[in-house]
């Protein structure tokens, strides 16, 4: 009969795989001890098998909350050296504006590890089976649909590589047997106790009781998980081809193929449309928000759904997903046009151009040809016109939103292009239009003014 550890063993051989690079999280508490005993056994095991050695790193985040982590520092690098191990600190800054103190740490770790790994690397943690339990069972407290109920998969993408959890099968009460039989040291955190934590509060009083009652309660909510984790699996491939048909090259997603859908199926595809973006799932009562206050505004309105560190908006029929841009309408910048200007927010700069692909009175993407400024005009660079406005190649003037809204400049984008006046005179808007105060007589009166854009 094979032994816990050659057990152990061959489950972490079988996840790894062909990865040969590996940083594993390691805070030094029992888990995290056991997995990296796990995998220099497994090292040794597989350089005696091959000549390609394992190249294995640890990382430990000091979040600074404990006044033994420093200790707990120590504990781990001399554990690596011990092992031979190159062990790597990170210490991180929490932010609990948005989050409370557990998900502000769980986001620090996370960040820093992506910030670690290196080509070619995968990251392995040390979840098991007790913590995918209180995984499931927080989700539930928190209302969450299948996505959220199957909580961690073993194998994921991450930072363009691969998450590894190997140890989501086995116990915590296997894996202090395997301690306390390969005499292994490791670290408790006192916090660990402290049942004001959602999760401690599960793992100290609801956990005991339930086990109690039902010795396979672990083995049984990872089942659920994992079957919650297959109909969201499925509902993603039988979703794949509306949803792309729905999703613009520009990355928004149309309205009226969603009115002619049931809420179930509307409300799944734009759960998926933000997840491609990069959006933490919303909640039903947001998509509900998101539907009814800004896919189904009066047309004359431009409205937003504010969506973490994003607004929803409304264009054309279709729904944009749009960062949370700083105000500039009001904001005037003088320019001496023989030097290179900055402009606000990350939208990158302003200069001169010697470039001759733009004709006389032109607009390109990225910049203008206009007329010279003479020599008593201020050349400024203001955000947020109002008023009518006459511009090249049109007879008569039109008032500014009109001319945005027909020039096809989306609302959130229309505050954001640099507008170049001379003295009190609106001569151009970056890339969209030159007005007839702009408009160049020869070529030895004009300017070419280049915008290279950062972020937009």
């Amino acid at each position: 009969m094979a032994s816990t550890h050659d057990l152990l063993l061959t489950t972490l051989a079988e996840q790894i795989g062909q990865h040969k690079k590996i940083l594993v999280g390691f805070s030094g508490g029992l888990d995290s001890t056991v997995l990296l005993h796990l995998l220099v056994c497994l090292r040794t095991q597989s350089h005696q098998l091959s000549s390609k050695r394992m190249a294995l790193r640890a990382i430990h985040i000091h979040h600074g909350l404990n006044s033994k982590a420093d200790l707990w520092v120590e504990h781990c690098r001399q554990v690596c050296a011990d092992w031979q191990v190159d062990f790597r600190i990170e210490k991180v800054t929490l932010n609990t504006r948005q989050n409370g103190i557990e998900a502000a740490a769980r986001n620090a770790r996370y960040h820093a590890f992506q910030q670690e790994l290196q080509q070619d690397e995968v990251l392995i943690t040390a979840q098991h089976l007790d913590d995918q339990a209180e995984t499931f069972l927080l989700a539930l407290k928190r209302g969450s649909g299948p996505a959220g109920l199957s909580s961690m998969p073993s194998r994921m993408p991450f930072a363009g590589t691969t998450l590894i959890r190997p140890l989501l099968n086995v116990s915590r009460a296997e894996l202090e047997e395997y301690a306390q039989a390969q005499r292994l040291q490791w670290v408790e955190d006192d916090s660990n106790q402290d049942d004001r934590y959602d999760r401690n509060f599960l793992r100290l009083n609801i956990m005991p009781l339930l086990n109690q009652r039902w010795r396979h309660f672990p083995q049984a909510v990872s089942r659920s998980a994992s079957l919650c984790g297959e109909q969201e699996q499925l509902l993603d491939e039988l979703l794949k081809e509306s949803l792309n048909a729905l999703i613009t090259l520009e990355g928004s997603i149309s309205i009226p193929p969603l009115e002619n859908s049931s809420e179930a199926k509307r409300n799944a595809l734009l759960r998926r449309w933000l997840n491609q973006c990069g959006v933490k799932m919303p909640a039903r009562e947001q998509l509900q928000r998101i539907w009814s206050e800004v896919a189904l505004a009066r047309q004359d309105a431009e409205p937003r759904f504010r969506l973490g560190q994003y607004d929803i908006r409304r264009y054309r029929q279709q729904l944009w997903l749009v960062p949370q841009y700083q105000s500039l309408t009001g904001t005037i910048l003088e320019w001496d046009i023989q030097q290179e200007l900055t402009l606000p927010d990350g939208l990158g700069t302003l200069s001169l151009s010697q470039e001759n692909d733009v004709k006389a009175n032109g607009v390109k993407e990225n910049g203008i040809k206009v007329r010279m400024p003479n020599g008593n005009e201020q050349v400024t660079i203001c955000f947020g016109v109002q008023g009518n406005i006459s511009i090249v190649g049109r007879q008569h003037s039109r008032h500014s939103k009109k001319l945005w809204q027909e020039l096809g400049v989306a609302p959130w984008l229309r505050e954001r292009t640099p507008l170049l006046y001379y003295n009190e005179k609106l001569i151009a808007a970056l890339g969209v239009f030159i007005t007839k105060e702009g408009q160049s007589l020869s070529d030895d009166e004009r300017i070419s003014v280049q915008w290279k854009k950062i972020a937009f």
